[in-house]
């Protein structure tokens, strides 16, 4: 499984479909909130899309939940869930629905940790990065019993690595 992760855009369809395009041997592509556009702009895209806290078109879900290879993935912003202060709310919600990954944005910085079996994936923000000077997605892999996550800069330099045990 290959998943690319987006979040905190802020209105640069540039760079998105730039990476887009360089990565097109995903199985999806996710984006966690604040694109600041419409949700048309995502219709006729393979993009599963949340809503964030400076996105105002009412038809972007708060949440969604989905299945790519017998994983749950759980998407959120995570404006609503305090993500800035701890994840123990967003875990909760990821246990409740049964997740096995989840992905957020808001706080613009990039990281990624595993609890209690549950991969946690910010993928920092490709156009106003916190923290770094950087701007970053991710690459999210299921190799065998292993999480690899890959954060790359919008030149798809690579950033930082690191893997978990499943």
């Amino acid at each position: 499984m290959k998943l690319l992760v987006f979040s905190d855009t802020h209105g640069d369809t540039k760079t998105m479909e730039q990476v887009i395009q360089v990565h097109q041997d995903v199985d999806a592509v996710i984006h966690c909130g604040d694109s600041e556009l419409d949700f048309s702009y995502f219709e006729n895209k393979s993009v599963h899309v949340v809503k964030g806290n400076c996105d105002f078109d009412p038809n972007f879900p708060n949440e969604i939940t989905f299945q790519v290879k017998n994983e749950t993935i759980y998407v959120t912003h995570g404006h609503l869930y305090q993500i800035k202060s701890t994840l123990l709310p967003i875990y909760y919600r990821a246990q409740e629905v049964q997740a096995s990954v989840v992905f957020f944005g808001h706080s613009h910085l990039l990281g990624a940790e595993v609890n209690n079996g549950i991969l946690f994936v910010n993928p920092g923000s490709i156009h106003q990065p916190r923290g770094r000077k950087e701007k970053s997605y991710a690459i999210v892999e299921k190799l065998d019993k292993q999480w690899r996550v890959s954060f790359f800069s919008e030149e798809h330099r690579l950033l930082e690595q690191v893997h978990f045990e499943c």
